[in-house]
């Protein structure tokens, strides 16, 4: 039987440290702010079970924010039970599915907890973490089921192009006809101050899957609310069965306060939007500061970056020499181990603090940078 392997990830629901850049969400909302909008003065709230698709008002609200139907959408608890009930209901044991790596590894867990042989599709640091379309050809076969993409990617906040989209569609479609194109777009909204987000995912074509939730644009990580949406009718009903076969029911109490976010959308986001603009300029002055050091990808969308210590610069020792001068000044980045990806890559949360918090936490990162090494002749 398949176990979920353990990850020090994990790390990040235990206590933080001072100054945590190895988050990738931002400010939470507080309950004060949606209680009234939630309930009002309705004291006598029923705490019954929810429904096993979802509320259907939230449903809606939802669809509209995705150019969807409400029946197409399934209400989870949190994006990660979406992935979960994804794979469990479409891999049977042996049959394959291709990963974008680097990847948040319980994306990966999902799919091989349910006995998918998983064929990684790699994202590397030199080419922008961008997809090549040729490799991911060459990875399909008849046994492939789903192809998990991230956009904007966890770790690097790369997003998937749109027309590269279409085209791993299309090539599905000739390649691989029973495969399905699972595309997680958790960061989607959090666009930086004025930019666009991309469009939704979720009308590209009937084998599409997008899933999401309000952990990271929305600042309700703490509501465990997450969805799926399918344009075809027996995935969805499988969908809703598999998660009836789960947990019955989202609780009704977080799909209330869940709908008050997505009505405050514009306010919530928009906040949200403008501190991720100012921050990720910081960090892009940070990095120009340490050209000696450090290279980044810059990322599209999301509270993320990947950053990479230099490698003429860094041998392993230095490398560990680094966290735990970090660990001395209680600052924390994400190790690009985490997520699969290159030891001296690490991922940048930079949505969490605030401007002035952001700022001293970087000086730690240059200081734990100097202490580790000899590059200033010490």
């Amino acid at each position: 039987m398949a176990r979920f392997p353990d990850n020090e990830i994990i790390s990040l629901v235990s206590k933080a440290p001072r100054f945590d850049l190895a988050e990738s969400v931002g400010p939470s909302v507080r309950l004060s702010e949606l209680i009234d909008m939630a309930f009002g003065d309705d004291a006598d709230f029923s705490l019954d079970y929810g429904t096993a698709a979802g509320n259907m008002e939230l449903r809606r609200q939802i669809a509209n924010e995705n150019g969807v139907d409400a029946d197409e959408v399934v209400v989870t608890v949190g994006g990660m039970h979406a992935l979960f009930l994804i794979a469990f209901t479409l891999c049977q044991a042996g049959e394959e599915a291709i990963v974008a790596e680097p990847v948040f590894p319980l994306a990966r867990n999902a799919l091989t907890a349910v006995g998918a042989l998983t064929r990684a599709l790699p994202l590397g640091f030199d080419t922008g973490y961008r997809i090549d379309l040729d490799a991911l050809r060459k990875l399909l076969s008849p046994k492939t089921k789903v192809v998990s993409l991230t956009s904007p990617q966890n770790p690097s906040g790369v997003a998937v192009p749109a027309q590269t989209l279409r085209e791993i569609v299309a090539m599905l479609a000739e390649h691989a006809p029973e495969a399905w194109l699972m595309v997680d777009e958790t960061y989607r909204e959090a666009a930086y101050g004025h930019d666009t987000a991309a469009p939704s995912s979720a009308r590209l074509g009937p084998k599409v899957i997008s899933v999401a939730s309000l952990s990271k644009c929305h600042g309700s990580a703490g509501l465990r609310i997450g969805w799926a949406i399918t344009r075809d009718a027996a995935l969805r009903q499988a969908l809703v069965t598999a998660k009836f076969s789960t947990v019955i029911s989202c609780s009704p109490v977080d799909e209330a306060l869940a709908l008050a976010v997505l009505r405050q959308r514009d306010r919530i986001i928009g906040e949200r939007r403008k501190l991720l603009a100012q921050n990720l300029q910081l960090v892009e002055n940070w990095m120009s500061r340490h050209p000696a050091y450090v290279e980044w990808v810059r990322p599209d969308a999301g509270a993320l970056c990947c950053v990479r210590l230099k490698r003429e610069v860094f041998d392993a020792a230095a490398v560990e020499r680094f966290y735990a001068a970090l660990a001395r000044y209680s600052t924390r980045v994400a190790p690009g181990a985490w997520f699969g990806d290159d030891p001296l890559v690490f991922r940048l949360g930079f949505g969490l603090p605030t401007l002035t918090a952001l700022a001293i936490a970087l000086e730690c990162v240059s200081v734990a940078m100097t202490e580790a090494t000899r590059i200033d002749g010490r």
